[in-house]
């Protein structure tokens, strides 16, 4: 495989979430890294958090696993049990099908470094538990299944 230079890709800002929840991950940045390097079976990203930003909306994966690294700084992760933070070195993983909404929030004074890996399918559903949001194959949806405007 040949070498994935992570200073050739573009950064990719913010979310594509639609309104009203957007911002909270507006300051978010990420490297396709697997997408870099052709792979279709699971992602990996490396992800950039600066201070008050959040990874995304707290969610779960019905057909998805996701596992986060931390590389530098600290990050507050909010699951269904509450809060925990973590330092560099940590990490955290999330079965598929495990109804335990999460994410994470910078809640420090430097921007955190983490890779983010997850697998990837066609079938998943992301459930959003704290808002009216569900994600499909037909986008994001009001949990009464009316599409958002794009």
């Amino acid at each position: 495989m040949p070498r994935i230079d992570p200073n050739q890709l573009s950064l990719r800002t913010g979310s594509n979430y639609p309104q009203p929840y957007a911002p909270q991950a507006a300051g978010r940045s990420k490297l396709a890294l697997g997408n870099a390097g052709g792979l279709t079976d699971f992602g990996v990203n490396l992800s950039r958090l600066p201070p008050g930003a959040w990874s995304s909306q707290r969610h779960w994966h019905s057909h998805e696993d996701e596992f986060v690294y931390l590389l530098s700084g600290e990050l507050s992760l909010i699951t269904d049990a509450g809060e925990q933070v973590l330092h560099a070195g940590d990490c955290a993983a999330f079965p598929k099908n495990a109804p335990d909404g999460h994410h994470l929030i910078n809640r420090g004074t430097e921007t955190a470094v983490y890779l983010e890996i997850g697998s990837r399918s066609d079938a998943d559903v992301c459930t959003y538990p704290d808002i009216d949001l569900c994600a499909d194959e037909r986008g994001y949806t009001h949990k009464d299944g009316t599409p958002y405007p794009r």
